[in-house]
């Protein structure tokens, strides 16, 4: 896929470029990031080059891994990175991302995260958009549930990251949260009373 910008009130989300590179390597140096996300830990300067110069770039042209630079409209400042990466069923995607500090709590990952799901049910033919983190990840859980994912529950040893295996919190987003149309039919299953 061609590589795109999508925009909202407050951001531009835009394709990662090697000019990038520094303010990627410094939000990397938190330890917040280091220990929640699967970015490297301790994270280089090698480490930005590759994901900027390199990942992004032929993740969106063998279209399995759509990342956006998250930067604000006045002024460009990296607020983080949010990535689209495809997965194993068919028309399902998986939304991961991390704040700059400087930029928590202001609801701009929420921003561009329900801008990345419309994106995703209308230009990638999604009809299921998920979001899982480890447990304890408390910040982007509270992204995601404002974002309006559904909580779905816990998986076992579902996250790897650093050579070490991590239970899951899991939660999805569906067209219809969003007033989306999806591309199947979907049928919600009964409670066990027989009602919807």
């Amino acid at each position: 896929m061609e590589s795109l910008t999508l925009t909202t009130e407050r951001l531009i989300m835009r394709p990662f470029t090697p000019e990038d590179t520094e303010a990627v390597y410094a939000a990397c140096q938190d330890p917040d990031i280091q220990r929640w996300t699967v970015v490297p830990s301790p994270y280089t300067r090698a480490d930005a080059e590759l994901f900027t110069g390199e990942l992004c770039p032929s993740g969106w042209q063998d279209d399995t891994m759509y990342n956006f630079a998250v930067v604000l409209r006045d002024g460009g400042q990296l607020v983080g990175a949010l990535g689209v990466n495809s997965r194993v069923l068919p028309g399902t995607y998986e939304v991961g991302y991390w704040t700059a500090r400087e930029h928590r709590g202001s609801g701009y990952m929420t921003e561009a995260v329900r801008a990345a799901a419309r994106w995703a049910f209308t230009a990638l033919a999604a009809d299921r958009f998920e979001w899982r983190a480890e447990i304890g990840n408390t910040p982007s859980r509270a992204v995601a549930l404002r974002a309006g994912f559904r909580m779905e529950g816990e998986q076992r040893s579902a996250l790897l990251n650093k050579g070490v295996l991590y239970d899951t919190w899991n939660g999805a987003l569906l067209p219809a949260d969003l007033g989306l149309p999806g591309t199947r039919p979907y049928r919600p299953a009964l409670d066990v009373s027989g009602a919807l």
